[in-house]
């Protein structure tokens, strides 16, 4: 997933697993110091970032990523960009999480994944 000699790696704070069953979303929230490393594991999931730095170039701007075990990448969220996902298929994802600071919930901010914060429906869209 992630080694301590790559070039993206920063320093390791914690890693957690997290399990998501078809159709549950997890999200939104904001991380204002630390910088998340996801890996899916198993199964499949919808990831959604959202650029909320206002000093960034792409701010505001909205990327959908899927992945999991049918196209396994390792996605790295810096701090200020809010991201949420939904399991997609059939059997329930397991999402790796390496930080680079342990959890600590005065340096994250949650926002409901319904409301509009986030300029976003969560159906699956087909193309």
């Amino acid at each position: 997933m992630l080694r301590c000699d790559a070039p993206h790696f920063e320093k390791f704070g914690e890693i957690y697993f997290s399990v998501a069953y078809p159709g549950v979303i997890k999200g939104w929230h904001e991380h204002t110091r630390q910088t998340q490393n996801y890996a899916v594991i198993q199964g499949m999931i919808k990831l959604v970032l959202f650029d909320n730095r206002q000093e960034s170039p792409t701010f505001k701007e909205l990327i959908e990523i899927f992945t999991g075990e049918d196209s396994y990448q390792l996605i790295t969220i810096p701090p200020g960009v809010i991201n949420g996902y939904k399991t997609i298929g059939v059997k329930p994802a397991i999402v790796a999480n390496c930080a680079t600071l342990p959890h600590g919930p005065d340096e994250m901010v949650r926002y409901d994944p319904l409301k509009d914060k986030v300029p976003y429906k969560w159906d699956l869209v087909h193309r």
